[in-house]
C-alpha cells in the first residue's frame, strides 16, 4: 500500500475523475512548485472505483470556476495543523467568462478582442455551455 503522509497545513484536491489529476496539476503549475505536493493517481474510492487526488504543503489561490469546469465532483478540503477547516464542494458553474474561448469565426468575439468570452451552462447532465452572443455550443470537456 502507498503512504503519503498528511500535511500539516495546505490544501487537498479529492474525488478528482481518474485520469483528470494530471491536467489539473499542470493547469495550477504544481510541476514548478517548489513546496511540497503530490499527486495521486487511480486511488481506490468507494463513490468513484478510481479517483486522482492532489494534496498541496502550502495555501495557494485556486479558481474554483476552472475547477468545476473541469470536473464538478471535485471536494477542495483546506488543512491547518492537520485539521481538516473548511470543504468546499464544486459544481459546474453557471456561467463562465475567459475560461472557454469561442471558437466561431463568425463570433463577435472572434472579430473585436477586447470582447469578454462568456458562456452559460444550458445542460448540466453533459456539461454543455453556449456562447451568448453566437450560442456556439461546447461542453466542459473540451476546457
Amino acid at each position: 500500500m502507498l503512504n503519503i503522509d498528511s500535511i500539516k497545513n495546505g490544501i487537498v484536491i479529492d474525488h478528482i475523475k481518474a485520469g483528470l489529476g494530471i491536467h489539473i496539476f499542470k493547469y495550477l503549475g504544481l510541476d514548478r512548485a517548489d513546496y511540497n505536493v503530490a499527486l495521486i493517481k487511480n486511488a481506490e474510492s468507494s463513490k468513484l472505483e478510481k479517483k486522482d487526488i492532489i494534496k498541496i504543503e502550502n495555501i495557494i489561490d485556486l479558481n474554483y470556476e476552472v475547477l468545476g469546469l473541469i470536473d464538478s465532483n471535485i471536494t477542495i478540503n483546506i488543512i491547518e495543523d492537520e485539521v481538516i477547516t473548511k470543504k468546499i464542494k464544486l459544481n459546474l458553474p453557471e456561467e463562465v467568462v475567459d475560461i472557454i474561448k469561442c471558437k466561431n469565426p463568425r463570433c463577435v468575439t472572434s472579430i473585436e478582442p477586447d470582447i469578454k468570452h462568456i458562456f452559460y451552462l444550458v445542460n448540466k447532465q453533459i456539461g454543455e455551455y453556449r456562447c451568448i452572443y453566437c450560442d456556439e455550443a461546447y461542453s466542459n470537456m473540451e476546457v
